[in-house]
């Protein structure tokens, strides 16, 4: 069973076993996570999209670690003024475990 939800205003196309990276999550590593944000079901035949949550579905998942993703560098300058700047962060990601897809 497939399952696409929704989590940090970007969706997701899961099932059992997947290990994706998410916008960071508040939570420890090791403990589970319940998304209740499930926008569709897809189940071999059957497909169900909700308006906009499919209701009563969750999907279950592991939180395996926390991370930085590699740093993203912003520059602005404007021509013949002589203005330069130089920014640059790093995105605070979670690494989780799909369990399981519950309808």
């Amino acid at each position: 069973m497939l399952a696409i939800i929704e989590t940090g205003g970007k969706q997701y196309k899961v099932k059992a076993g997947d290990v994706i990276t998410v916008e960071k999550l508040n939570a420890e590593a090791g403990t589970s996570f319940t998304f209740d944000r499930v926008l569709g079901l897809i189940d071999g035949e059957t497909v169900n999209f909700g308006k906009p949550f499919v209701s009563g579905a969750t999907v279950t998942a592991q939180i395996v670690g926390d991370w930085k993703a590699k740093k993203v560098i912003i520059y602005k300058y404007k021509s013949k003024k002589g203005f330069h700047k130089k920014k640059g962060h790093r995105q605070p990601l979670t690494q989780i475990k799909i369990e399981s897809v519950n309808s």
